[in-house]
C-alpha cells in the first residue's frame, strides 16, 4: 500500500505542472504601485525626472516576431485618456527596456525599435503629470508580443494609429498598473 500511495503521489505531481503553466508577465524593478517623482514628467506644472521605469518580461507565445510597450492613462481628463509612451519593434530577442530607455538621446532602446509621438507631442517617454487635486490616475504599462517583426510605422505616427496596429497584431498582452496623483 506504500508503494501505490507513494507512486500515486509522485504521478500526481508530474501531472500538476501541466496545470501550473507560466503565463506571458510584465515586471519592473524600478515600479511598483505607485509612480514616483523619478517617473513623474518634467513639465506642464511638474517637476519630476521624467525617467521610463526599468520593465522585464516573459514568457511570450510561441510565433512573437517583435514586442512593444505602452503606457497610458485611462483617467486623463481628455475624453479619451493620454498616452504617455509608445515604443515598437522591439526585436524577438528582446526581454527587457532598462530605466531611462524612453529618454531618446540616451539611445538605451535596442537598435531599430521605435518611439512614437505621444500625447505630450514628441516622441519618447512622458511621465505621469495629472491635474493637481485631480485624485488617483492609472498608469496601465503594458507589452505586447507581436506576430510581425516590424510594424511599418514611424516616429511621427499617432497614438491612434499604433493602438490599431498593436492590437491588429498581438498574440498575447501583459500588464502592470500604477497609480499616481498631485495634490
Amino acid at each position: 500500500m506504500k508503494q501505490f500511495n507513494l507512486l500515486f503521489a509522485l504521478l500526481l505531481l508530474s501531472n500538476l505542472s501541466i496545470f501550473a503553466q507560466e503565463t506571458f508577465t510584465l515586471r519592473s524593478k524600478t515600479l511598483s504601485g505607485q509612480a514616483t517623482i523619478t517617473q513623474e514628467f518634467n513639465g506642464f506644472g511638474c517637476v519630476g525626472k521624467n525617467e521610463s521605469p526599468q520593465l522585464s518580461w516573459s514568457n511570450a507565445p510561441k510565433g512573437t516576431q517583435s514586442f512593444a510597450v505602452t503606457m497610458y492613462d485611462p483617467d486623463a481628463p481628455t475624453g479619451s485618456g493620454w498616452w504617455h509612451w509608445l515604443v515598437f519593434d522591439l526585436p524577438a530577442n528582446t526581454r527587457e527596456l532598462p530605466a531611462n530607455a524612453g529618454n531618446i538621446a540616451l539611445k538605451l532602446s535596442p537598435t531599430g525599435s521605435v518611439q512614437s509621438v505621444t500625447d505630450y507631442g514628441k516622441p519618447g517617454y512622458g511621465g505621469p503629470c495629472p491635474p493637481k487635486g485631480h485624485g488617483d490616475h492609472r498608469y496601465i504599462i503594458t507589452v505586447y508580443a507581436l506576430k510581425v517583426k516590424k510594424l511599418g510605422l514611424d516616429a511621427k505616427t499617432t497614438p491612434a494609429i499604433v493602438g490599431y496596429y498593436l492590437n491588429n497584431n498581438a498574440l498575447a498582452k501583459a500588464s502592470i498598473i500604477a497609480y499616481y496623483k498631485r495634490d
